[in-house]
């Protein structure tokens, strides 16, 4: 919510200069998110992959991805899975985040604000992760089932042992669809702080959901990443589909 706020105040264009699409505008935010990604996707890989600062401790696969890895686009699991975060993740991410944007702008999309509904407001900030966990889990199902998962879905389990940057490492068809739960601004009534708060939610949550560590140690503390779920997602492929705010996986027997 805070990097949501920080960055419609002072790092997004005004709803006055998105009422027209000009490529100025969408340039400069096609290229915040991928600065955005980079830093955030590349921390925690340098910290966890590169620099190893905690070695295996908390590891769940003792094995760290081999440089060479047969099945991957230039035979490295890395290169790949940032080639398909930053050509395909972050542009689709943008344009989702664009026509929401020049629809808010337009009134195209139903808007309010805090002085005008302050309870709502707030509200909305906690309804978008549960709408999107809903929206998730359903189209996790969806992806499992073929053709989709040959077409689409089957890049992203590639990693069988997944590292930070495995996170939004997609199809472009799947995030196509893993972006679309922002649709929901174009019904509910919000704000184009709310938008952006779910955009980066589903642009940059992933990143500690792929770590493969139950648990980061940085600045002396213990940071839990709560992944163990989803890291048994793509050793076993069909179970844990969900993110686990709320218990989908065990009301549908997936879990």
């Amino acid at each position: 919510t805070g990097m949501a706020l920080v960055l419609w105040t002072w790092f997004s264009p005004g709803l006055e200069t998105t009422k027209t699409l000009a490529p100025g505008w969408i340039l400069a935010l096609l290229a915040r998110n991928l600065i955005l990604a980079v830093l955030v996707y590349g921390g925690w890989h340098l910290w966890l992959y590169s620099w190893r600062k905690q070695g295996t401790q908390f590891k769940y696969n003792r094995q760290f991805p081999r440089e060479k890895a047969a099945g991957f686009r230039f035979g490295n699991q890395t290169w790949d899975n940032m080639f398909h975060t930053l050509a395909s993740g972050v542009p689709i991410w943008t344009a989702y985040e664009v026509l929401l944007l020049w629809a808010y702008a337009n009134a195209h999309a139903p808007m309010v604000t805090f002085a005008t509904s302050p309870v709502w407001f707030v509200a909305v900030f906690f309804l978008v992760p549960l709408i999107h966990e809903v929206g998730f889990y359903f189209c996790h199902r969806l992806l499992h089932f073929s053709p989709l998962y040959e077409v689409a879905h089957k890049l992203h389990h590639r990693n069988i042992n997944p590292g930070p940057w495995s996170g939004l490492s997609m199809h472009p068809v799947e995030h196509l669809l893993y972006f679309s739960a922002v649709a929901l601004h174009w019904v509910v009534p919000s704000h184009p702080v709310h938008a952006m708060f779910n955009m980066f939610h589903a642009g940059l949550a992933p990143v500690p959901g792929h770590t493969g560590f139950d648990r980061v140690e940085i600045a002396g503390g213990s940071l839990p990443t709560n992944c163990y779920a989803h890291y048994l997602h793509h050793k076993y492929f069909e179970v844990n589909y969900a993110d686990g705010v709320i218990p989908l996986d065990k009301w549908f027997g997936s879990f």
